[in-house]
């Protein structure tokens, strides 16, 4: 988890779960057994509004600007109180350093509008371990932008350690400091996520990471979340899991249980074509319970209330593509 912003952490040490409860109280939990708690005033009404985007840090270009133009049209009609990042933060390869100029370039710059000057939750994508990780947790970059950390619980979890496939390749260099050795960092995060999980008495558990667990789009599901992460958000009635990684939108139902998977990865580069062009039997399998899929540029808006989360996506032009209302004990209904 990276928190673009917000002086009150502490990020010598890379967090690999943070909880948001909706009822003003705000916990995270890291692989280290550290608990810190804050607080942050909901509406009068007790209901929630955010914004999604993911995979957009590319200087402004390939329509980042437009979106975040969107975004700030949209994010000030429903008045919303946070943004949350899906990783991939800055492409191709995270912040060389705290004065790397494509944190004012891509994110300052671009996020400019008012409504957008709130604070925004972010997790690190697979991108963003390729560059200095410590950079981007680094409190100095709070100094230089001071957004970023409400009403539901949220968990966010550091799923980039879990794929293997970045242990093995050489093309790319990863920043795993504070991550090896691996299989106790992971096995923390799992424990952390169990545990928080257990003890929550919200009525919406909504957990992001930034890779899918379950996706039509260019990379379709991610192995070792279906079998490490899935079981855990089953046994512990979670309602919507929220990715990147997937340059797209897209909605897709459980096929066995309530919850909803949400990727909100186009905030700048799409890939066209990927739903007809993947052939994958994992894809095929998930085409059954797909809602909703768009491969161009696009957010995600979700609004909460104690009985109903609504979730809607939008293009680059600020349209609304595809909106579904879940009512808590009822299975969701598109509108």
């Amino acid at each position: 988890m990276v928190n673009l912003g917000n002086n009150v952490h502490d990020h010598q040490r890379k967090w690999s779960l943070l909880l948001i409860v909706i009822n003003c109280l705000m916990i995270i939990r890291s692989s280290f057994g550290e608990l810190e708690r804050f607080e942050h005033p909901p509406k009068d009404d007790g209901s929630l509004s955010i914004l999604v985007v993911g995979d957009w840090g590319r200087n402004g270009h390939f329509n980042q600007s437009k979106v975040a133009l969107q975004m700030g049209r949209i994010g000030e009609k429903l008045d919303i109180d946070f943004v949350i990042s899906a990783g991939d933060n800055f492409y191709d390869n995270g912040l060389k350093s705290v004065t790397d100029p494509k944190f004012h370039n891509s994110f300052t710059n671009v996020y400019s509008a008012k409504s957008l000057q709130k604070h925004w939750y972010t997790i690190l994508g697979n991108h963003d371990y390729r560059g200095d990780v410590e950079a981007q947790l680094s409190p100095l970059l709070r100094n230089i932008d001071t957004r970023c950390i409400e009403t539901a619980e949220f968990f966010f979890v550091d799923t980039t350690p879990f794929v293997e496939n970045y242990f093995a390749e050489s093309e790319h260099s990863y920043d795993w400091r504070q991550v090896y050795p691996r299989r106790t960092y992971l096995a923390n995060s799992l424990k952390d996520l169990e545990k928080a999980l257990g003890e929550s008495n919200a009525k919406w558990k909504i957990v992001v990471g930034h890779h899918p667990i379950r996706s039509v789009g260019h990379h379709g599901d991610t192995p070792e979340l279906v079998k490490h992460l899935l079981p855990l958000l089953q046994a512990n009635d979670v309602d919507l899991y929220i990715n990147g990684h997937d340059h797209s939108l897209e909605h897709i139902s459980s096929s066995d249980n309530s919850i909803q998977f949400l990727t909100s990865g186009a905030g700048s580069k799409a890939w066209r074509g990927d739903y007809d062009h993947v052939k994958d039997k994992s894809r095929n399998k998930n085409r059954s319970m797909v809602r909703f899929f768009y491969d161009g540029q696009g957010f995600m808006s979700l609004h909460l209330n104690p009985n109903h989360a609504h979730f809607l996506f939008y293009d680059v032009f600020g349209n609304i593509l595809h909106s579904s209302k879940l009512t808590k004990h009822l299975h969701y209904s598109s509108i």
